[in-house]
Parts: structure tokens; C-alpha cells; sequence
């Protein structure tokens, strides 16, 4: 256990794998996306951020209902794949530790930051930063992973931030950040946020074709993902 994610950009090891992977695969195709594509609402004619963009394939479905779609990964195989995928979108390299600098201010009508939230150190930082880019009119739309579900998994207290190490499944080695849901909306608050909608979604019934236990579980233990809508907060003052 360290006290920090760091700056490695832990997907590039196995991002091919999980490019082959994510397309058509429970938790991708038929939970997170569904749920974040449903809180974005009507993309067409809006210009997206797609932050920690992976291989596409949130970018391809934007793109596909008429956004306008820059996205950025800190990993560069990951950006390859994105473009490769998504040819008429503008990717590029970056690490959100740093700063969007290649961004206008209220230039982006949404800002898509998916499963990502929990492999940054400074999680405040970058969401002022998404806070900048967005129109006054705009939303962030983000997804993470259920902190009751991470608590009931790894033990300890609910309320302690922490930085674990897990090897998934598919023999992927990942470190992120365990929190409570209380400081995932303190982080928005400071930095700007007012939350909209807080969102437990259920996998798509077609999920459970794929897995029917995994299927039936998710339907009744918060032990999967949460997504939010968080607006700009105008209010001033």
C-alpha cells in the first residue's frame, strides 16, 4: 500500500488487451457505457471532451449520434487506438495531472470522464480544470467505481482515502484510489461543480447473456459503478 497513484500510465502495459476486451464486455459495453451515454443525453452538434479516453470506444459513439469529440489519454498505445478507431476525432497524449492547456475556456458543451477518477492524486485539480473548459451551459459526466462495492471488497474503513493494488481477472496489476462517495462530492463541490444526478445503474438486460450471476447480483448489491451529471455551479459568490 503506498500513499500515492503516481504518474505511470498503468493501461499502456495492457491497453491492446483491453481494447480487444472492453468492446462487447459486461462491464464496458453493456453497464458503464450505457449508464454514461444516458446521462450525457442528446450529444448531437455538442462539442465532448472525452478525458482518459482509452481505445475509443466512448469516443466512437458520439461521434456516431454527432458530437464533435476531442479526447486524451495518458496513454499514448491508448491514444493510437482511439484514433485508429475513431479517425474523425482529435486525440492526443496527456496526463490529467496537468493542466488542459491546448483547451479555451467555455469551449467544451461536455466534458465524459469515465472509470478514470480513481487513478489520480490530485482529483481536485483536474476537475477545476474541466470545470474551465465548459461552457456555463455544460456538464461533466462521470463514472466511477461504487465505493461500497470497493469497501466490501477490500475491508478497513468506508471512510478512509486510501491507494490499493489489485490484479484483475485478466491478470491486469492496477493501483488506484479507494473513497468514500461523501469525498467524491466534496471534490466536485470545490471545484466547482453542483451535482445533478447521481446515477446506480443496473446492467443492460443484454448483459445477461454474457453473465447471468454477475447479471442478477448487480441488480441487487451496490458492488459496480455509480455515475453522476455534475453542472457548472453559477450561482457566484
Amino acid at each position: 500500500m503506498t500513499d500515492a497513484v503516481g504518474r505511470e500510465p498503468q493501461y499502456e502495459l495492457f491497453a491492446d488487451d483491453f481494447a480487444d476486451h472492453a468492446g462487447d464486455s459486461f462491464h464496458n459495453a453493456w453497464y458503464d457505457r450505457p449508464a454514461c451515454l444516458r446521462l450525457l443525453g442528446d450529444v448531437a452538434g455538442k462539442a465532448v471532451l472525452d478525458a482518459a479516453c482509452g481505445p475509443g470506444f466512448y469516443a466512437e459513439e458520439l461521434v456516431r449520434r454527432g458530437a464533435t469529440v476531442n479526447g486524451c489519454d495518458q496513454s499514448a498505445r491508448m491514444v493510437e487506438l482511439a484514433r485508429a478507431r475513431v479517425p474523425g476525432a482529435d486525440f492526443r497524449v496527456h496526463d490529467l495531472a496537468e493542466p488542459l492547456r491546448w483547451l479555451a475556456d467555455d469551449s467544451m458543451d461536455l466534458v465524459l470522464f469515465a472509470l478514470a477518477v480513481e487513478y489520480l492524486d490530485d482529483r481536485v485539480a483536474a476537475l477545476r480544470e474541466f470545470r474551465r473548459v465548459l461552457r456555463p451551459s455544460g456538464a461533466l459526466v462521470l463514472s466511477r467505481m461504487h465505493p461500497t462495492g470497493d469497501w466490501l471488497r477490500h475491508g478497513g474503513s468506508y471512510f478512509a482515502d486510501r491507494v490499493v493494488e489489485e490484479v484483475w481477472s485478466r491478470g491486469w496489476r492496477v493501483r488506484y484510489w479507494l473513497s468514500p462517495l461523501e469525498r467524491t462530492c466534496e471534490e466536485l463541490h470545490e471545484a466547482g461543480f453542483l451535482i445533478e444526478r447521481l446515477r446506480e445503474p443496473r446492467p443492460e438486460p443484454a448483459a445477461a447473456e454474457l453473465d447471468r450471476e454477475r447479471y442478477e447480483r448487480l441488480q441487487r448489491e451496490p458492488t459496480g459503478f455509480l455515475a453522476i451529471r455534475a453542472i457548472p455551479d453559477r450561482r457566484g459568490g
